[in-house]
């Protein structure tokens, strides 16, 4: 049996997608910013929105790099965290406060996402990620590795939309939170901000691609790879 190759960067870049993952899930969304743009105008959204799609960045990376198959362990990786990060976050929030303890009510608000909300950004989360991975491997092998940015927007575009037209639906309709004829709305704006944060990091995501491609001695293409999302072999 060939053992299993093992490689510098794999676990840091895995760290760091996790990491990202739980904060902008966590922390970010229990903030709506409110800015002024120029030309565009004041902009409304989540805080939350300005670091979700680096994690996108991230699995392009993971993919490009490593494939699809080590991409799929770190997905898996992540929404694990986010399970315990969320499951940890509502036992926390649930528990009686101190009596001298004046602050639970800024804690829930901050940390205490409703199930619903969790459900929605997991189920989001899970499928986004794998289409985008996905996409990307399969890119590569159609381009013969060429033309990198054609997959790490392509990939984002199919990814990020299928994550939008999961995760508002399944969030908010008939909540009352959003009113069920603006949803589009916020879905197409979160969708284009989510895809203009990868063409920014595009530049970015070119020099740390080649930087880890010759320090790990690997170009991986999926030619033979099984693309079940839910084995974890790699």
């Amino acid at each position: 049996m060939t053992p299993a190759r093992s490689y510098r960067y794999y676990d840091l870049v895995m760290a760091a997608f996790v990491t990202v993952l739980i904060c902008s899930n966590l922390i970010g969304p229990a903030k709506i910013a409110q800015v002024d743009f120029p030309v565009v105008g004041v902009l409304t959204f989540g805080a939350g929105v300005l670091f979700f799609p680096i994690s996108y960045v991230f699995g392009d990376i993971l993919t490009e790099v490593y494939g699809y198959a080590r991409a799929r362990q770190v997905i898996w990786a992540g929404f694990a965290g986010l399970g315990f990060a969320s499951f940890m976050s509502a036992v926390v929030v649930a528990l009686p406060p101190a009596p001298f303890w004046q602050h639970q009510g800024a804690y829930e608000i901050a940390f205490g996402s409703t199930w619903r909300i969790v459900a929605a950004s997991m189920a989001a989360y899970f499928c986004g990620e794998f289409v985008n991975s996905f996409v990307l491997a399969k890119m590569k092998i159609l381009t013969a590795g060429r033309w990198l940015w054609t997959r790490t927007i392509g990939s984002t575009v199919a990814g990020e939309a299928v994550d939008s037209a999961l995760f508002y639906p399944l969030a908010f309709y008939g909540s009352g939170v959003i009113p069920d004829d603006k949803l589009p709305l916020v879905m197409l704006a979160q969708f284009f901000f989510k895809v203009g944060v990868e063409v920014i990091f595009t530049p970015l995501t070119y020099q740390v691609v080649a930087k880890l491609k010759r320090a790990e001695h690997e170009d991986y293409y999926d030619r033979h790879t099984d693309f079940n999302p839910f084995k974890l072999k790699a």
